[in-house]
């Protein structure tokens, strides 16, 4: 990419391109009611994307795809669709629009909506993950991070942080294939994420931290549910992260300036 040529829609679009492969396996597999279902969402998170723009004269963004692809791939099953319409409307409008649109949001549009809809009707049960969306997701992750809009620090630092709890045997087998897929929607998200190197590994090990963590500990819970509360933590917790990043460099620059 030629540097004067980044721009908002560019990142996203090239967000969409990385993803796309994960949306295809998914696509793949789910069948028409997978696509009946990410129409929905599209229509719904458009509808919101015009008002905003009929409102502000704010430009929509291709980054409403990327929210309703992860809420379509992410958000509990069984619910109807006012329900739906409920939960996606309140992460746009809540979690990005009222925010003047993406890149001024602070979470990921997509991780409040399931967040609303997971906790606010709980007897909804979440989506499983299969080995072919992992892979998916993994192939994803190196698309983002080849085409620049993926942090490759934040990915390490997921990589590292699981490669330690499975050598202390606490790897939890059951949450990983979520936790890729996760990963790829909700936490690489180059807006909501850690702005600082330090920062961005921090987060990728708090993320599989996190996971850990939840398998361990939060009995009943499916590997999606955790691995998107852990993504909500995370996501929260980049900027004290960076504020932490930015503690560090000063005082490693007061040491060796004096």
């Amino acid at each position: 990419m030629i540097r004067g040529l980044w721009d908002r829609e560019t990142v996203a679009l090239l967000m969409i391109a990385a993803v796309a492969p994960l949306a295809a396996a998914w696509l793949w597999y789910g069948g028409v009611p997978a696509a009946l279902r990410l129409v929905m969402m599209l229509l719904i998170a458009g509808a919101w994307h015009l008002i905003f723009l009929l409102a502000r004269a704010q430009p929509p963004s291709y980054a409403g795809a990327l929210t309703a692809l992860a809420v379509a791939m992410l958000a509990p099953g069984g619910l109807g669709p006012l329900q739906i319409a409920l939960g996606l409307s309140f992460g746009v409008v809540m979690g990005e629009l009222v925010f003047g649109g993406w890149g001024r949001n602070i979470v990921n549009p997509a991780t409040v909506t399931a967040m609303f809809l997971g906790f606010g009707f709980p007897a909804a049960g979440w989506p499983g993950v299969t080995a072919p969306l992992a892979w998916a997701a993994i192939g994803g992750v190196a698309l983002g991070v080849g085409f620049g809009v993926m942090s490759a620090r934040l990915a390490a630092g997921a990589i590292v942080a699981a490669a330690i709890a499975w050598a202390a045997g606490m790897a939890p087998d059951r949450a990983w294939m979520a936790a890729a897929v996760v990963f790829v929607l909700l936490v690489a998200d180059p807006v909501t994420s850690a702005a600082t190197a330090l920062g961005r590994w921090l987060e990728g090990a708090a993320y599989a931290g996190l996971v850990v963590l939840f398998a361990a500990n939060w009995q009943g819970a499916t590997p999606v549910q955790l691995s998107v509360a852990a993504a909500f933590l995370a996501s929260l917790a980049a900027p004290l992260l960076d504020e932490l990043a930015l503690w560090a460099w000063l005082q490693r620059r007061g040491r060796i300036h004096g």
